[in-house]
């Protein structure tokens, strides 16, 4: 499977040229960019949810329904870093010599996440250059501020390329990672499922300290 990085970046940035217009994203031309355009889009309404639940003038009833958007959009966004992972391991080919490979720490779907961020930092800095409002020496920080980003997801992207490459030689390797997030799932999340009662002390004694 071909995984290019420039390919990931174009489509990331043209999505979000075309979704702050109002307009739907060209449609992807394969399977793997499918997905990258889905998680992006997880990335893209997770920011804006951000926004509104951080707006000074909000509503309390505005925020909690911001933030539960946030919690159900996070786990979509997980869900497909996974299946992009997924559909890059079954795409590997069989190679005795990928076992005694280097295991690498991040996942591809990790990094194309992280890229998904900064192309929406990279949308959103170059607004704040392009704001009329803006106070003296505004738009000279964000542009030293953008040259920072570009410069942060240059060295990203060749990092995913070469990677992938290292894979695809057995020289390095992958393990999909499940996120196994707690707070969406009401089997075990105690504010979901209700199991021990409001200032109870019972789930301190009873729960470990996990990291939800």
């Amino acid at each position: 499977m071909n995984l290019d990085a420039h390919a990931i970046t174009a489509l990331h940035d043209d999505a979000n040229a075309s979704w702050h217009a109002d307009q739907p994203a060209a449609p992807p031309s394969n399977e793997l960019l499918n997905l990258i355009l889905g998680q992006h889009r997880a990335n893209y309404d997770l920011w804006h949810a951000e926004d509104e639940a951080r707006r000074p003038q909000a509503q309390d009833s505005a925020v909690a329904a911001a933030k539960r958007l946030i919690d159900r959009v996070n786990q979509r966004r997980n869900d497909l870093v996974e299946q992009i992972d997924e559909l890059l391991l079954a795409s590997v080919p069989q190679d005795p010599a990928r076992a005694a490979a280097e295991l690498h720490s991040e996942t591809p779907g990790l990094m194309i996440d992280r890229l998904s961020i900064l192309s929406l930092k990279l949308y959103h800095t170059q607004e704040e250059i392009e704001r009329r409002n803006a106070p003296a020496g505004h738009a000279e920080r964000n542009r030293k501020r953008l040259d920072l980003l570009h410069a942060q997801r240059g060295d990203l992207a060749s990092c995913l390329d070469n990677l992938w490459a290292a894979v695809l030689r057995s020289e390095r390797k992958f393990h999909l990672y499940r996120q196994l997030k707690m707070y969406n799932d009401p089997s075990l999340n105690p504010a979901l499922y209700k199991r021990f009662p409001p200032h109870s002390g019972e789930r301190a004694k009873s729960m470990p300290n996990e990291d939800a």
